[in-house]
This record gives C-alpha cells, sequence and structure tokens, in this order.
C-alpha cells in the first residue's frame, strides 16, 4: 500500500512542477536504503559467516558504496553502474517485504499489485499513465532514481514490408532503383543518423519502472526460502518468459505497458506447480531411486 500511495503522491506533484520536494524523497529514500539497510544487512551477513570485521571497517565500506551509489543515480555515472545499483536498491527493498511479511500476505500482495498495475498503466486516469504522458507532454524524462534505462533497441523496418536495396522481392517486374538515386538518398539520410546516435544512452531502449524489479525480486526472493533450487530456477525463467512477452506485445502496440502482471502471473503459477508438484515427485523418486 506504500507503493501505491507513493504513486498517487507523485503524481500531483509532478503536475505542479514540485522538481525539488519529489527529489528531496527519492534521494532520501536511496539514502536510507544505500546506507542504513546496507549497514544492517552487511552486519547480519559478518555474524551469520562469523567474519572478523570492525565497525570502523564496516563504516568505511558502507560510505563507499552509498557514496558511488548516491552520485551515480542522482547526478552523474556510467549507465551500467547506475543500473547496478538501481538493482541493488530493488534487492535491498525487496528483502524489507520478504523479511517483515507473512507469507500469504506477501503472496496476496503480489497478486494485487500486479493486477493494480493493469489499472495504473492502461485506465486513461491511471496514475503512471498520467505521469508518462505528462512527462512526454513536456518532453521532459522521468526521474531516473525510479526508471531503469535499457539501450536495448529493435528495428522493425522489414516488418512494414519495405524493400531493400532499392528491389522489392514481391514485386519481381519492379525495376531496380538506380545506384545514383540511391546514392543520394543514403546521403541525405545520414543527419538524421548522425542526429540519433548523440542522443544519451538513457534516453534509448526500453525503460522499467523500479518498482517492477522490486516485486521481480520479492517474488525470486520468497521462492528462495523454500530451500529448493528447482522452485527458484522456476520463478527467475518465469519472470523472463513473461518479461519477454510483454517486451514483445509491446514492439507491436508501440505505447506503456505494465511489465508486472505477466511476469508475477507466470512466476506464481511456476511456484506453485514446481513446489507442490515436481518437488515431491522428485523426492519420492530420489527416495524410491527412481532415475529417468
Amino acid at each position: 500500500s506504500s507503493g501505491i500511495n507513493a504513486e498517487w503522491s507523485l503524481r500531483p506533484g509532478y503536475k505542479c512542477r514540485c522538481y525539488k520536494v519529489i527529489h528531496g524523497w527519492l534521494f532520501l529514500s536511496s539514502l536510507i536504503l544505500l546506507f542504513m539497510f546496507t549497514f544492517l544487512y552487511l552486519n547480519e551477513v559478518v555474524i551469520r559467516f562469523n567474519l572478523a570485521m570492525d565497525y570502523i571497517t564496516i563504516a568505511l565500506v558502507v560510505w563507499n558504496f552509498g557514496i558511488m551509489g548516491i552520485i551515480s543515480i542522482h547526478w552523474k555515472g556510467p549507465l551500467i553502474l547506475q543500473q547496478a545499483y538501481l538493482l541493488i536498491i530493488s534487492a535491498l527493498m525487496a528483502l524489507v517485504f520478504i523479511r517483515h511479511l507473512p507469507e500469504w500476505t506477501l503472496w496476496f500482495i503480489l497478486g494485487g499489485i500486479a493486477i493494480y498495475d493493469l489499472f495504473a498503466v492502461l485506465c486513461p486516469k491511471g496514475p503512471l499513465r498520467i505521469l508518462v504522458e505528462t512527462a512526454e507532454a513536456r518532453n521532459e524524462p522521468i526521474f531516473p532514481a525510479l526508471i531503469y534505462s535499457s539501450t536495448m533497441m529493435w528495428t522493425v523496418g522489414m516488418a512494414d514490408g519495405e524493400p531493400v536495396g532499392g528491389y522489392n522481392p514481391l514485386n519481381s517486374n519492379a525495376p531496380p532503383v538506380d545506384n545514383q538515386q540511391l546514392s543520394q538518398a543514403n546521403h541525405v539520410d545520414a543527419p538524421v543518423e548522425d542526429n540519433a546516435n548523440t542522443t544519451p544512452p538513457e534516453e534509448q531502449g526500453v525503460k522499467l519502472g523500479l518498482g517492477d524489479f522490486i516485486f521481480y525480486s520479492v517474488l525470486v526472493g520468497k521462492a528462495a526460502t523454500a530451500d529448493d533450487w528447482n522452485t527458484v530456477i522456476a520463478c527467475f525463467f518465469a519472470i523472463l518468459i513473461g518479461l519477454c512477452l510483454t517486451l514483445l506485445i509491446l514492439a507491436i502496440v508501440k505505447k506503456a505497458l505494465p511489465a508486472l502482471p505477466i511476469s508475477i502471473f507466470a512466476g506464481i503459477v511456476f511456484y506453485a506447480c514446481t513446489r507442490f508438484c515436481i518437488k515431491p515427485m522428485c523426492d519420492q523418486m530420489a527416495l524410491h531411486q527412481v532415475y529417468l
């Protein structure tokens, strides 16, 4: 519910151009996750594995780790470093849900947030749809602390039936285009290609909300608590399959789509089938020494 309240609070703030307030809220959230939660979880790892490490060393490690994350997310840094820190923040936030929520509550939240994502992105009055449309109307990028930017691109020129090399194989009677005309056309199109290459990497490719990675991490992390690697791998591949299907639909409809529903529902189905069907069958086969 806190994520839903944050979305509804972000929409009026962004429409009223309260950028400093939003930046401050995102900066404070990143600060708490990268410093306080990193220290708490690192301290638990040290205690769990009985490692010899003093508090000064832990403080130096957390300080360097947190400052590098703040700079790469909220200021400037390589895209791959920004992506890595956004994934780490998602994992840290997912650990909070996994540790402090009961199991069935967590599963209901996963299913509910997937359904809510459909409303938030596809409905005309959905908060995420309004946020994206407002950013596009103002020609402004959405806050980098909320968006995971990838450089994956695709081309669909062949799908539109465009001829290649001045010759259309579907119409063999059509005369080929003159080579001089082709060279002139390529000469005219060259500046457009150069302008496309000047676009920053953060503004190209597919963009995913950070909340999507948080709930992906929750699903995989909850599967890991079952102490069965088959369940973890099944959920991991379910998320990848759902994400690939979402990107395929995105390439067809060419508008903002929710990234949670297909992946989350596929992950829940894979989790239930693997844990309650495949795992007991494998245990019985191992008990009776049956090998396939």
